[in-house]
């Protein structure tokens, strides 16, 4: 038995191994495309963390896996599901057994899934307008926020688990996590609102649209404070990075994009991918990008631009990605119903 799981690990590693209003410019910082840093695409290389290895495959969901996310301390990963599906299952990212799950999270897709800082709420919302918070401690539903007119799509909360920020095709809007209670809405229907994230510090929202804007937002005031247009077409996702010196967001006009939010200026244009770029996460150390499209997943190394390696694990687009907060572990979620667990060839052996 034990001589079989290696060599399928062997096996694993061989597999690993083959394979809105439009605003050009920001209020008070200038960026000029003209200007910026050239496209970067560059041959794949391999490196730490750069060439994980399948972990765990799990048949989660009977139709498109939308979102993907860990627990604060690494040990529950949880996936919401697609196309009426309606459904969150939380599983032990090592074994890939099943926790738990919430049969009717929301009524007909699940279309973001967060988890509070503090590992006390989890949070739910898609496109039946409404957003749903569940006791993770007493395994219990606790209310619904029904403010939003249209599907839910991004979900983001602040370090000190207090606040709740909610993107939907009817806006933004903020919610007392605590009080759980309405706070306030940042903007209404002339922005159709497809992802937005929180600063590490605690202090500014980013939000992107289907015209590829991307804004700022001050949390305490909810005022705007700058916006620019960082793509093409529709922005799937933003991310801060953990000094929240850099934002990245990514698009369905196939490109990733760094910008450093103190110059203003775009730093790289990752491309790469041959169609919509579905999804992207930062590994907590800030120095790694995974994003996830049609093809696979692709492992980049912020600091340089360098395209680092392709992950293939699904049979369909990839459509969530998230990093376990330990850093140790990435999962990935796809058209294919299925939730994808990557890590170190170490972390293989030594979890067996």
């Amino acid at each position: 038995m034990r001589s079989q799981k290696k060599n399928d690990l062997y096996l694993i590693l061989a597999f690993v191994a083959a394979i809105a209003v439009p605003i050009n410019l920001w209020t008070g910082l200038k960026i000029d495309s003209a200007h910026a840093n050239p496209t970067v695409n560059t041959p794949e290389a391999t490196g730490a963390f750069t060439n994980p290895v399948l972990l765990r495959r799990i048949m989660a969901h009977q139709s498109s896996v939308n979102s993907v996310t860990f627990s604060p301390d690494s040990t529950m990963l949880v996936s919401g599901g697609a196309y009426n599906d309606g459904i969150v299952r939380m599983w032990n990212p090592i074994t890939g057994k099943k926790i738990r799950s919430i049969t009717k999270a929301q009524t007909t897709t699940v279309e973001s899934l967060v988890i509070s800082p503090d590992g006390q709420t989890l949070v739910s919302c898609g496109s039946d307008n409404t957003i749903n918070l569940w006791n993770l401690k007493t395994n219990k539903f606790t209310r619904s926020f029904v403010g939003h007119s249209a599907s839910v799509l991004s979900l983001a909360v602040s370090p000190d688990s207090k606040v709740l920020v909610s993107g939907a095709l009817d806006g933004i809007r903020m919610w007392d996590l605590l009080q759980q209670r309405p706070l306030a809405t940042l903007v209404r229907f002339d922005n159709t609102i497809h992802a937005v994230a929180m600063n590490p510090d605690g202090q500014t929202i980013a939000s992107g649209d289907k015209k590829g804007v991307i804004k700022l937002w001050d949390l305490s005031t909810g005022k705007l404070i700058r916006g620019f247009i960082a793509h093409k077409d529709v922005v799937t996702g933003i991310a801060y990075t953990p000094d929240g010196q850099n934002l990245v967001t990514s698009s369905r006009d196939r490109t990733v994009k760094v910008w450093n939010l103190t110059s203003g200026k775009l730093v790289y244009t990752l491309t790469g991918h041959n169609n919509w770029v579905n999804a992207i996460a930062i590994h907590p150390n800030g120095q790694i990008l995974a994003s996830a499209g049609r093809d696979g997943i692709k492992i980049w190394d912020l600091t340089t631009g360098e395209l680092l390696n392709t992950l293939i694990g699904h049979s369909d687009w990839v459509s969530a990605i998230a990093f376990s907060h330990d850093g140790q572990m990435l999962a990935s979620g796809g058209f294919d119903g299925v939730v994808s667990v990557w890590g170190n060839p170490s972390l293989a052996v030594r979890r067996r």
